[in-house]
């Protein structure tokens, strides 16, 4: 276990974790912005493209953001013909989401630049590790509250 009360173990950890997720993000970063898009455009296709059918509302609580920060976003991803917007046939106020073809395609190719990392570096690891990981991943997405 680390020592977080020593600031120099402090800064290390962090440190790791914020490379770390440089790393993680850089490629799908320069895919995205090829296309004029941002992270946030990332997220809400990956959880969409997870739970198809989702809601506007669902997404929200999901990213955890406002209407308004999810706005402009959704509306670029659905006029860039990645993302349908349907209303729902029980209540045609509700917005049920889902990915087009080609959001669909742009979507995997994402998260497979993502998942090729993750799995060199699983590799590397070792099983524990990426056990270890996923816990501690895990458990800091508990902290947030959503919904």
């Amino acid at each position: 276990m680390l020592d977080l009360k020593n600031s120099s173990t402090q800064q290390i950890a962090m440190e790791a974790f914020f490379y770390g997720y440089q790393a993680f993000t850089a490629k799908a970063d320069e895919m995205l912005d090829r296309r004029g898009l941002s992270r946030v455009h990332q997220r809400i296709v990956f959880f969409i493209a997870r739970y198809p059918g989702l809601s506007v509302k669902e997404l929200l609580g999901v990213l955890g953001v406002s209407k308004q920060a999810l706005n402009t976003p959704l509306r670029q991803l659905v006029e860039m013909e990645l993302v349908l917007s349907v209303a729902s046939e029980d209540d045609k106020r509700k917005r049920l989401l889902a990915l087009t073809a080609e959001g669909a395609k742009f979507e995997e190719s994402l998260r497979r630049e993502q998942v090729k990392l993750l799995q060199k570096v699983f590799q590397e690891a070792g099983r524990d590790a990426v056990d270890g990981w996923l816990a501690v991943n895990q458990a800091l997405g508990k902290t947030l509250n959503r919904g």
